[in-house]
């Protein structure tokens, strides 16, 4: 039983260890990632929900809103910058945490070999692949605490946020980081490093317009088979699980299936990129 418990203690140590070492890393390159997670909401906050408005190109941006709020219900009107702000905030969790997993693991896998000095840590391999997962999670729900003010602040029409339940925001923004990691744990386990780039394009971007980030998902029942068809994307959950939790004056899905799918998602994409991690540390 001692033994048992000194060899917890060991890997535990050795995790915290690994987490030590990525915080020293990402303290070391602070602004590029700053700048790498406010500039994208940053550009689209500020043309499409202040200049727009300014320039008198507002009413359709506020009329989409209204409409999408009418989808299930009967709402007052709502600025876009209020449909936005969960999108945003799913879109910076998914890039941050891709972004925090898949490029160094094509850097480690590649040229700089750095995987080999993490898997001869006092860890089980797998162990290595999630804390990989789990620094990515902390560094999304930065990045998302990060576009909040932006998104806040910047629109000219006023945004409502209200948050009921702090334990389901908590419980979403916790599983959206993790869901963003694994996939980043996917992607990086089973692209080759030179075609990173390919998959942003193919992959990251379709997912992310398509992932009800600029719309509520019930907004797509006019056009039922894409209301199907997305619900195969993971963010979609994200972004209806910010906008209930933020914004719960709109329409989203219920608590009970955006937790669910982002648990399955979690559990189904961290299986396969940890079996990926371990193919590729053992070739």
């Amino acid at each position: 039983m001692s033994n048992r418990s000194s060899l917890y203690r060991t890997y535990l140590g050795a995790f915290g260890g690994l987490i030590l070492r990525d915080f020293r890393v990402l303290r070391r390159e602070i602004g590029p990632f700053l700048i790498r997670t406010i500039m994208n909401p940053l550009l689209f906050l500020f043309v499409f929900t202040y200049i727009f408005p300014r320039i008198g190109q507002g009413a359709m941006m506020s009329g989409a809103a209204a409409g999408a709020a009418a989808a299930t219900a009967s709402h007052p009107a709502i600025s876009f910058g209020t449909v936005l702000l969960p999108g945003l905030m799913a879109v910076a969790i998914m890039f941050s945490g891709i972004a925090a997993v898949a490029l160094p693991l094509a850097t480690e896998f590649g040229i700089t070999r750095e995987i080999e000095d993490r898997v001869m840590c006092p860890l089980p391999v797998p162990l290595v692949a999630i804390e990989k997962v789990c620094f990515s999670a902390l560094q999304s729900i930065v990045a998302a605490c990060a576009v909040f003010p932006l998104a806040y602040y910047i629109p000219s029409s006023p945004v409502a946020v209200h948050v009921t339940n702090w334990f389901f925001l908590a419980a979403v923004m916790l599983l959206a980081g993790l869901v963003s990691g694994v996939l980043g744990l996917a992607i990086g386990t089973s692209v080759e490093p030179r075609q990173i780039g390919l998959i942003f394009s193919i992959v990251v971007i379709p997912i992310t317009f398509l992932g009800c980030v600029y719309y509520p998902w019930a907004a797509l029942y006019k056009i039922r088979w894409l209301q199907m068809l997305v619900l195969a994307n993971p963010i979609v959950y994200m972004s209806e699980g910010l906008r209930a939790a933020l914004t719960p004056s709109l329409p989203h899905m219920p608590a009970w299936l955006i937790l669910l799918a982002l648990t399955l998602s979690m559990a189904l994409l961290g299986a396969f990129g940890i079996r990926g991690f371990l193919r590729r540390v053992q070739s």
